[in-house]
């Protein structure tokens, strides 16, 4: 009894990213994209609800990251080609096909990899990934030129490149160095005033700034400034 609130949940991760993909098909790209983020939350729900009833299981994790690829690696892929990527003809195509992939690369590696790496995540987690394409949908701005089809490619990288990112669980997680804090801070407030509206986006954006910062000043500095 006590497994079914949690999976419940997990399930609603991966309804909501059906809608998500519904949404799109109907040109709902707003909707879509708020779609996804909700998807988020019940997908932060569900691992917390799941430790409150010391419900957590192999069966529950294996089921998460499943819906996972679905909300945050499908779901996004296809809003982004509906969005703009269509406007590119095959390439378009390939740049959505390699987001979703590289969404599945990053579990898979997750699921194999978490009794080594502890105290981070090793890429950028699928969840903000696949939110920062669907806050930057929700936005509606479609820049000229190839910049989203850029952004999508680099977002897809970063799922399955070596940089890491905190947890920001424990004792033992990837040291906050101050540089790079201070840098995402001024670069996020700066797009923040820029488009007032685009406080979502910056947030999983500021994340995915700050993990490449934050790994690049660890290469060279030693020790981190802070912890």
């Amino acid at each position: 009894m006590r497994n079914i609130i949690p999976n419940a949940l997990t399930a609603l991760n991966l309804v909501l990213g059906v809608f998500a993909i519904i949404s799109t098909f109907h040109g709902s790209f707003s909707t879509a994209a708020l779609l996804i983020v909700a998807a988020l939350v019940a997908d932060g729900l569900d691992g917390r609800v799941a430790r409150y009833f010391n419900a957590s299981s192999e069966f529950g994790k294996e089921l998460d990251s499943l819906c996972d690829l679905v909300s945050f690696g499908v779901a996004p892929a296809i809003l982004a080609y509906a969005f703009v990527l269509k406007d590119y003809g095959i390439t378009g195509a390939l740049v959505a096909a390699a987001f979703a992939t590289c969404g599945a690369l990053r579990l898979a590696r997750f699921n194999v990899n978490t009794g080594v790496v502890r105290g981070y995540f090793m890429g950028l987690p699928i969840p903000a990934s696949g939110c920062v394409i669907a806050t930057f949908v929700m936005l509606g701005i479609k820049s000229s030129g190839w910049l989203f089809v850029i952004m999508v490619a680099i977002f897809a990288y970063l799922m399955v490149s070596t940089i890491r990112y905190p947890d920001f669980k424990g004792k033992d997680g990837e040291p906050i160095r101050i540089i790079p804090l201070i840098i995402t801070v001024v670069i996020s407030g700066y797009i923040l005033f820029l488009v007032n509206e685009a406080i979502l986006f910056v947030l999983f954006f500021a994340y995915a700034l700050f993990g490449i910062l934050n790994t690049l000043f660890g290469l060279f500095k030693s020790p981190p400034s802070a912890s």
